[in-house]
């Protein structure tokens, strides 16, 4: 007889999502501070290190309304979300009928179905939206993806109980961080290069504008007493910005880029205040 350690399923991401820090979660790690009171997560995209940490105090919270939804559903209507989403079918005809919704016209039971089904089974498993913030992701092909993963649902919805999930700006961890707490920042990356852009995926992007005032936070945080914890890509602006707290370049793997044989590893870096 197995032990239930062995066949208990571990709560992990249940969606797909560009930046995600699954492939790199055992170099983070390392990088944990010792003590944790509440944990924050501003830009909390598939909340693989809240996943990871399981803290017992949380606040997970993104600018992505749609996003912030579908983990609010999972926390409360687990069941009646896997309900849904066994309705749905992998097949072309269908998913573009289901991205041709609008998701505010559906209950927030059907809109995070939605969401779910089309991240596992679009392309490469992208959230990009146009100019009128509309979903538009082709059509993915794969064997056969699983979109409706009960026991990582449920294990994600006993994980994210009496959680707080919010929508709001990264700037509102300010209100309530506190020392002691741990924040962790995992933002839109600045573009490698002229003709790269990591931040479609919102409609009015992430500038360096953006990433100025992530910058005072994050000072501001350590300021505090806050353990902060920051992910950005391995350019020159970031090693000079946060030249006062602690750098480390870390090792991943891009799964995204038109050119195929531009995805490989590459520099990222964790930037830490403790």
């Amino acid at each position: 007889m197995e032990s239930v350690a062995k066949t208990e399923t571990r709560a992990k991401p249940f969606l797909k999502w560009v930046g995600g820090k699954r492939q790199v979660l055992k170099k983070i790690r390392s990088l944990y501070p010792a003590s944790i009171g509440r944990y924050h997560e501003p830009f909390v995209g598939g909340g693989a290190v809240f996943f990871d940490l399981r803290p017992s105090e949380a606040t997970l919270s993104d600018t992505n309304r749609e996003l912030v939804d579908c983990y609010a559903v999972v926390r409360d209507r687990v069941e009646e979300l896997i309900e849904a989403l066994a309705a749905h079918v992998y097949e072309k005809d269908h998913y573009y009928a289901v991205r041709d919704l609008d998701p505010y016209d559906l209950d927030p039971v059907d809109r995070a179905a939605r969401m779910i089904y089309l991240n596992k089974t679009g392309f490469n498993g992208l959230y990009r939206v146009n100019s009128k913030g509309k979903f538009n992701v082709p059509f993915g092909r794969y064997d056969n993806p699983s979109f409706c993963d009960e026991r990582t649902l449920r294990a994600c919805s006993g994980c994210l109980a009496g959680q707080e999930i919010r929508q709001g700006s990264f700037e509102m961890v300010l209100e309530t961080a506190r020392p002691g707490d741990f924040v962790y920042l995992d933002p839109p990356y600045i573009p490698l290069s002229k003709t790269a852009n990591f931040t479609a995926y919102q409609r009015r992007g992430f500038g360096m504008d953006n990433q100025e005032k992530l910058a005072q936070v994050f000072d501001e945080l350590a300021s505090r007493g806050v353990s902060a914890m920051l992910s950005n890509s391995d350019v020159p602006w970031i090693h000079e910005r946060y030249e006062d707290h602690n750098i480390r370049v870390i090792k991943a793997v891009r799964q995204v880029n038109s050119d195929g044989s531009r995805r490989g590893p590459v520099g990222e870096v964790v930037v830490t205040s403790y």
